[in-house]
């Protein structure tokens, strides 16, 4: 209230009479949302009856991954299987959070068990992965020479990868095996 107060520059009085109004207007009229009183100050909500409404059309905005988790991705994605040893000897640093984080966010899977001592989990890209990322099979990721070959000849695509650049990871996974065909598991 002081603060429409201070604006318009009213009695307190009027600015009161008038905010009372409002109120009494909106529950009313049956809009999807109200004027309340909150901790002395006036805020617009959704009324509580259309709140499953208005969640039901709330869309998460996906969260930004890290570079650590960039170059995990990808180590998997053209790995895949691989346990966790091998991920850790192909980056040089501990994998044990960044696989908990892409885990978390469904983007990897514990696809099985390697028959080696200790069994240790074999990671691979999910079906969410695929979509994230616009594929439809991992034999759409880009091969080495692809990506050699964006880099001669960056066009429009080399543009994109620029951005991607400045948001994730600088460096690139080789891979060492075609892996058109294979399918990431849901």
């Amino acid at each position: 209230q002081e603060r429409i107060r201070e604006v318009t520059k009213l009695d307190e009085s009027v600015v009161e009479s008038a905010l009372k109004l409002l109120e009494e207007h909106y529950r009313e009229a049956g809009r999807g949302f109200e004027l309340v009183q909150a901790a002395g100050q006036y805020q617009f909500r959704t009324r509580a009856c259309f709140a499953p409404h208005v969640q039901a059309l709330k869309v998460d905005r996906p969260r930004r991954l890290t570079n650590a988790a960039l170059e995990t991705l990808a180590v998997i994605a053209y790995r895949q299987p691989i346990v966790k040893s091998d991920i850790e000897k192909i980056r040089g640093v501990d994998a044990t959070p960044t696989l908990k984080t892409l885990l978390d966010r469904e983007l990897i899977r514990i696809m099985g068990h390697k028959a080696a001592v200790g069994q240790p989990a074999l990671y691979g890209t999910t079906e969410r992965f695929l979509k994230l990322f616009g594929l439809n099979s991992l034999g759409e990721l880009p091969t080495l020479r692809d990506l050699k070959d964006l880099e001669n000849d960056p066009g429009e695509a080399g543009e994109r990868l620029g951005e991607l650049e400045s948001e994730g990871s600088d460096e690139v996974v080789e891979q060492d095996e075609d892996m058109s065909g294979v399918a990431a598991q849901p």
